[in-house]
């Protein structure tokens, strides 16, 4: 099987088709009914070229939209997939530390969803170091809660059109990381993650520097080779390539920012602004992004040499 999802990937590289390693899975997107159509032959050209077929009874054509790895695409943006909503509402409070690993680990898949979810989590997480007594007080009730109404309510995420306009927001704390992506008013969207141990010793411009920096490598795919805005509320950052006093640690984040067409400034409402735009109401009501007609191919595949499905 491993040699099949090696051959399927090499042979399906293409930028219009996402394959789903797990389950051999095809999204094929398009923009347009006529590009659709004529990705939809290539794809299926190709297939047939390399002995690759798929089982008819389980594909979708000219589908808006899909469930794929537990999210909902369709033309409006991408969606918690509704069965793992209904998982979470019904979920009760953990009772041991692998029970609360359980939980997380649902959560944190779509943490893309939840503005500062490290945060909340932080009292959940701890209950899961092997050095820590469990403990389960008002403290984690509530961030279990406040996680599962997040989840519950979770905005639409708009899918990025196009690769210009990009701007981020970084909001770095000493209990962690957070930032949130944004494309023309929409959220594309949130990351954040706790500190480390060595970090909680860091000074306020290297967190918030260090924020820049791990949005930078967690939205690579979107940011490198594209222009981007960076906003923050460490007025001195905006400077941070006019120092020349700086350490090793500090040095080398510059030159990581310097791999990126992006522009530094400083916002001192930043906080406000960004609570105004990602208002759910606000997401909902501009999130419309020219994606069309999405199209899932489900297969299983056989070597027409073999004469057997695998």
């Amino acid at each position: 099987m491993n040699s099949v999802k090696e051959r399927l990937l090499s042979v399906l590289s293409v930028d219009y088709i996402l394959i789903e390693d797990q389950f051999l899975d095809i999204l094929i997107y398009s923009k347009t009914h006529e590009e659709h159509a004529d990705h939809l032959r290539r794809v299926l050209e190709l297939l047939k070229k390399e002995q690759l077929y798929a089982k008819f009874s389980k594909c979708d054509f000219w589908i808006r939209e899909v469930q794929f790895l537990g999210h909902v695409v369709n033309e409006k943006g991408i969606h918690v997939d509704p069965a793992k909503i209904e998982a979470i509402k019904n979920w009760t409070a953990p009772k041991t530390p692998t029970e609360v690993r359980q939980f997380l680990g649902l959560a944190g898949y779509y943490r893309r969803f939840i503005k500062g979810f490290s945060k909340i989590a932080q009292s959940l997480t701890s209950l899961t170091h092997k050095d820590k007594k469990f403990e389960w007080g008002e403290k984690q009730e509530a961030a279990f809660g406040l996680l599962k109404q997040k989840l519950c309510s979770a905005p639409i995420l708009s899918l990025p059109d196009g690769c210009e306009d990009f701007v981020f927001y970084c909001d770095a704390l000493k209990q962690g990381l957070g930032c949130v992506l944004m494309q023309r008013e929409k959220v594309i969207a949130y990351a954040s993650r706790q500190l480390k141990v060595h970090e909680k010793n860091y000074t306020t411009h290297d967190l918030e520097l260090g924020d820049v920096v791990f949005a930078l490598k967690i939205w690579r795919h979107y940011l490198y080779g594209t222009k981007c805005t960076i906003f923050t509320d460490h007025k001195s950052l905006q400077h941070i390539f006019d120092q020349k006093e700086l350490n090793m640690r500090q040095r080398r984040w510059v030159e990581l920012i310097g791999d990126y067409d992006c522009a530094i400034k400083y916002h001192p409402g930043k906080a406000k602004v960004v609570a105004d735009a990602l208002s759910i109401k606000e997401i909902k009501k501009n999130a419309y992004v020219h994606y069309n007609s999405p199209f899932t191919l489900s297969y299983q595949i056989r070597s027409e040499s073999y004469n057997k499905k695998l």
